[in-house]
């Protein structure tokens, strides 16, 4: 019997080719092609007849448009992330490492919409129903009204959700389900790539809520084609250390919200429960001042949270390490050349280590000054004052650039009892904050002179 021929189909972008490559041809990655059957090529019935749609052409000021109604999920932190609720028809990809808490967070929420009124249903293509029944009552969730369908064959699913008409459906996970018009295995390429796609139309033409779980790689990206994150109206990522309590649930891309936004939730006995002020985990504890800790005001979304950023600066042998941990390496290189040159501030000869307080990440530049603050603080040996804090972009050229939405920086400092702040000058507010010192600065070095007279 002769061996069924194969095709290489690449796990990035889906491109096929019909022998092993070392680049995929269509979008030049590399060792991404993978071995799989190709699809028959009988004639017969489209399977994309029943996504398209006649529609006419119309102008942008003919079409009635309204406003999307939210739906709330009871969990306020993973409400912000989704900018405000559920919203009808809308489709939500949400990955994240094994067990950090996907399954037990939208098991939650189903719980809360279904009392409230919702209709959901709970697909899980990875557990049984009676799984999911005893994880419920792990956390709590006695006499659920959650309806759970244990399936993995998209036809079946597809067929259950015209039949029950629920409000908000979760498939758990995307990877796991299969169509039976295509042969390759679950989790392929072509399979994700399908049922998504079927998935979708089924929330557009509906009106149901979807929610889709998706299995990350060893890299931390979301599995299967890339087209996976273009097809939905939502992706989110779960963060976490898996030696912390605290998760963090981040938008990545939005299309009823803002981007960027994060939840900050704390794993408990009784499953996720949201964090209102984050900026208490990421602020060290400490009686009194010490030497190399500043702390800055980051905005994750539209949310202002305080940061500490610790550094330490010891001896260092012939060739002195730069290190950080939650912020860019080589922008720390960058701003130890500026304490230099404008500062007179030298760790040539010096190791120096940067960490931001709590595995928060942060990318945006504004954290520039609190670093050389921390910086200059550990060589000397001299803690910055009690209730300081400071943020700004430093430039190659010494000067000190604003903040986007400063005020809300300096109010959210305020609010938690922080009173004297180093900033950029056009950040500086013209009304006086009640309890706040302001010191407005152009220059690294009149931030470091600043510092030096509240010393």
């Amino acid at each position: 019997m002769a061996k069924e021929k194969t095709v290489y189909i690449c796990s990035d972008c889906g491109g096929t080719s019909p022998k092993w490559l070392g680049k995929c041809p269509s979008c030049n990655a590399w060792n991404t092609l993978v071995e799989s059957l190709p699809e028959s090529t009988a004639p017969t019935k489209n399977r994309f007849a029943s996504l398209a749609k006649t529609a006419e052409v119309a102008t942008l000021g003919d079409i009635d448009a309204v406003d999307m109604a939210r739906t709330p999920t009871g969990h306020e932190e993973l409400d912000r992330v989704l900018g405000g609720g559920m919203v009808e028809g809308g489709v939500v990809l949400i990955g994240g490492d094994p067990g950090i808490g996907k399954s037990t967070l939208l098991l939650q929420a189903l719980d809360s919409l279904q009392r409230s009124g919702q209709n959901t249903l709970y697909v899980t293509g990875e557990e049984s129903g009676a799984q999911v029944a005893l994880r419920s009552r792990r956390l709590g969730l006695n006499n659920s009204q959650v309806k759970v369908l244990a399936e993995i064959q998209l036809e079946r699913i597809l067929a259950t959700l015209e039949a029950t008409q629920p409000d908000i459906a979760v498939i758990d996970s995307i990877q796991t389900v299969y169509s039976d018009q295509l042969t390759s295995a679950p989790g392929s390429v072509a399979q994700v790539r399908e049922c998504a796609a079927h998935l979708t139309r089924a929330a557009k033409a509906t009106g149901v809520s979807i929610v889709l779980v998706g299995h990350v790689t060893k890299d931390g990206a979301l599995a299967g084609p890339r087209v996976l994150e273009h097809m939905v109206d939502t992706v989110l990522y779960f963060e976490g250390d898996t030696h912390s309590s605290f998760r963090l649930v981040r938008a990545i891309k939005n299309r009823f919200g803002a981007v960027n936004e994060i939840g900050v939730f704390a794993m408990t006995e009784k499953g996720l429960k949201g964090v209102s002020n984050p900026s208490a985990i990421f602020l060290s504890q400490h009686s009194e001042p010490v030497p190399g800790s500043c702390v800055m005001v980051t905005l994750e979304g539209t949310r202002p949270m305080l940061v500490e950023i610790q550094a330490l600066v010891d001896s260092g042998g012939p060739s002195p390490r730069r290190l950080s941990v939650g912020l860019d390496r080589d922008r720390l290189a960058m701003l130890l050349a500026v304490l230099h040159r404008h500062a007179g501030v030298a760790c040539m000869d010096q190791d120096v280590f940067v960490n931001a307080v709590g595995g928060v990440r942060i990318s945006e530049p504004a954290s520039d000054l609190a670093v050389l603050l921390a910086i200059t603080s550990s060589l000397r040996g001299k803690p910055l004052p009690k209730g300081f804090f400071a943020f700004g972009e430093v430039g190659l050229a010494g000067e000190v650039r604003p903040a986007p939405r400063g005020q809300e920086r300096l109010k959210e400092a305020a609010k938690l009892g922080f009173s004297v702040a180093v900033v950029p000058k056009a950040n500086a507010p013209k009304k006086a904050i009640e309890g706040l010192s302001i010191h407005a600065v152009e220059r690294v070095e009149q931030a470091m002179e600043v510092v030096r007279g509240l010393g």
